[in-house]
């Protein structure tokens, strides 16, 4: 990584865009600001004529805001998010990002900011890759809002059925294939496998085992076993019993607490 940074500066605030480039104006030995941005659709295109090693971001903007804009790049930059967002959200940032600047910037703490990139691993080797991108990528597509789902089609015979979620009490593999299982006792075959399935459920849907998922609105009883596994009693009407994997306990246990 070459010094100084060629940075875009992306903020729809006109006056947090110039405290922002008087700020960095002050460290030319490290900044080379190179354009600017008032959107998400602006900064895009910029990004794509200067590919700059560095940008400053901004989240809440118009027309894309900055992880639509993010999740449209073919190379990622080093970022640095510039704004005032939600507590819960900056220790994903801090994790996945270069450095998170809460508005308004002050100069102290942006000495921080050059510290960390001169410090980083890949300074002074441009054929390094950036160690945040993937990271960053893989935020972004967690935060991306999942369709909600309400049922899932199961073919018997000649006939399509969809089975309400509400209905469904838990999933198990059984060799190659993957059941559905009902509160009436039915039991249907799935052309979905178990990591597809836990990806596309509710958060109430839990994977208890390699081979079992359970609606945990549907738990009648949870019973502890040795080597930290769990029995499982399901409110069907089989009654249905699963075993818990040994390494799937904590997520019992914090059904337990709760």
């Amino acid at each position: 990584m070459n010094f100084p940074l060629k940075t875009i500066l992306i903020d729809d605030e006109s006056l947090a865009l110039s405290r922002l480039r008087r700020l960095l104006e002050k460290h030319p030995e490290t900044f080379q600001i190179v354009s600017e941005a008032q959107n998400g659709g602006e900064g895009l295109a910029q990004i794509n004529k200067y590919q700059p090693d560095l940008i400053f971001l901004d989240i809440e903007m118009p027309i894309l805001n900055g992880f639509e804009m993010l999740s449209k790049l073919n190379r990622m930059p080093m970022v640095v998010f510039s704004t005032a967002f939600d507590q819960y959200a900056i220790r994903a940032f801090e994790e996945n990002s270069v450095d998170y600047l809460l508005k308004p910037v002050e100069n102290d703490r942006l000495l921080k900011t050059i510290d960390k990139l001169r410090n980083m691993p890949l300074a002074g080797n441009t054929s390094v890759h950036n160690p945040y991108a993937d990271n960053l990528l893989r935020l972004l597509e967690e935060m991306k809002p999942r369709k909600e789902i309400f049922s899932l089609s199961v073919k018997t015979g000649d006939r399509i059925l969809l089975i309400q979620l509400t209905e469904i009490t838990h999933f198990e593999a059984e060799e190659k294939y993957v059941f559905l299982n009902t509160l009436d006792g039915q039991k249907y075959l799935l052309s979905y496998t178990l990591t597809s399935l836990e990806e596309k459920l509710p958060d109430h849907f839990l994977r208890i085992s390699r081979a079992g998922i359970v609606n945990s609105h549907h738990i009648k009883e949870i019973q502890k076993h040795f080597n930290g596994k769990f029995t499982i009693l399901m409110r069907d009407r089989k009654s249905s019993q699963l075993s818990s994997g040994s390494t799937y306990g904590e997520v019992i246990r914090h059904l337990l607490d709760n």
